[in-house]
């Protein structure tokens, strides 16, 4: 394989390494196309940049291209730009080999290096937003871009050269040895999945870090993974602007919650009481309230509708003493969003021990949703009268989206007896 550095700009080079096999990554990724790890060497009038290093597995390669383009005693500088093994795993050689370098990293990441290289000695300093090292006739300026996707990350941006190193942002998995994305074979599908399920999650930040990045004179972006963007690289940025925003504007306006309900029935009663929940909710003014049967939809679509809704409500019977599969794909796959403090909620119909309820409400609370109302479960099929306790459950659920009803502070003596009606009600 060819360990020729690449010359990026006058006096910047590509140091990184090749993983072309590699086919699964933190084993949530599928890499089709395998993965780069990418490194740089920044040249100054007084001294030598790295920034960032390898997956320590390919170290050798990293060095062998280090060495083409820099002596050891030269660099006056490492940059990581955050602190995954995959972004580190040469470092500990290279401060060996470099101890004239002075490390920089985020305020944020000291207690992960320590964690990471096992030792209380280490020098280094760090950068916040603002922050500048200075080469000679080259600057290099931090940007903090915290959960990008780690607490710790941050983008060095060279001032004079127009060229920020992202880390992770505008990254993605894919292994092509001609590196630059205008000579690479088509990535768009990689550039996006890596989005979805890197960055995604951290949309709020995302639109932070895009207001520090917008504004500059963007000539290429050389990000920690993948082809490093030299055509059109603001393209890549509005991209990023496009996918951290809505898709569609909700049609409900501004100022109306939406509750989004999903439901999945196998003899027509849970979809009855969804239908019910619907109509109890609509009857509060400002609150727009829409049915999904999960039987007749895909998954992905529907994560979408979930990002930029208020409320979600789950019906689902209890088959085999569980919510039905349709339901669970659903909630794993919030995981890609940020579902933090939205309302959550749960019903559905039995034929006998009816614990799907109490386990969707359990799963909502590990993802972080509120969970103001207590479930409801109907024993087959409903009567009126629970369709009208269904109602009402409706109405309740827009209450609390609304801000009409004020969140009750639990004590411990009624959680305790929460916890002990639980165990009842799964043992009924």
């Amino acid at each position: 394989m060819n360990v020729e550095a690449v010359e990026l700009a006058q006096g910047v080079h590509w140091i990184g390494a090749l993983d072309p096999d590699l086919r699964e990554f933190d084993i949530i990724l599928k890499t089709a196309n395998g993965t780069t790890y990418n490194a740089y060497c920044v040249r100054g009038s007084e001294g030598v940049a790295v920034i960032d290093t390898v997956k320590e597995n390919r170290a050798e390669d990293f060095f062998a291209r280090l060495e083409q383009v820099a002596a050891y005693d030269e660099i006056k500088v490492i940059v990581l730009n955050h602190l995954e093994p995959d972004h580190t795993g040469a470092l500990p050689e290279l401060m060996r080999r470099a101890p004239n370098a002075r490390l920089y990293i985020s305020f944020k990441a000291q207690i992960m290096l320590k964690a990471l290289l096992k030792s209380e000695e280490l020098v280094y300093t760090t950068a916040k937003t603002g922050d500048t090292v200075s080469l000679g006739d080259r600057t290099l300026h931090f940007l903090h871009t915290p959960f990008l996707h780690w607490p710790d990350t941050q983008c060095t941006w060279l001032v004079e050269s127009g060229i920020l190193f992202s880390g992770d942002v505008f990254g993605c998995h894919f292994c092509d040895p001609r590196l630059f994305n205008d000579r690479v074979g088509d990535f768009r599908f990689s550039f996006e999945y890596y989005y979805q399920h890197i960055m995604r999650p951290f949309r709020e930040h995302v639109l932070d870090a895009l207001e520090l990045i917008e504004p500059l004179d963007l000539r290429l972006i050389a990000p920690a993974h993948g082809p490093i963007l030299r055509d059109a690289p603001g393209n890549y940025v509005r991209r990023y602007r496009q996918l951290a925003q809505p898709m569609l504007l909700n049609e409900a306006g501004d100022r109306a919650k939406t509750l989004l309900i999903f439901y999945l029935s196998s003899y027509g009663n849970t979809a009855r009481m969804a239908q019910a929940v619907r109509d109890g909710a609509e009857e509060i003014d400002g609150v727009r309230a829409s049915l999904f049967d999960l039987q007749g939809g895909e998954v992905a679509p529907f994560v979408d509708l979930v990002e930029e809704a208020d409320g979600i409500a789950f019906g689902s019977p209890t088959i085999n003493g569980d919510a039905v599969k349709p339901v669970w794909d659903l909630l794993s796959s919030l995981t890609m969003v940020n579902v933090r403090e939205k309302l959550g909620a749960a019903f559905g119909s039995y034929g006998w021990s009816g614990e799907a309820v109490t386990m969707l409400e359990d799963r909502m609370r590990g993802l972080k949703l509120r969970v103001p109302v207590k479930g409801i479960r109907v024993k087959l099929i409903p009567t009126d009268e629970e369709l009208t306790l269904c109602h009402a459950f409706g109405r309740e659920l827009a209450l609390h989206l609304t801000g009409q009803v004020t969140r009750k502070v639990i004590t411990m003596e009624e959680l305790n007896a929460q916890t002990s009606n639980s165990k009842e009600y799964l043992h009924a």
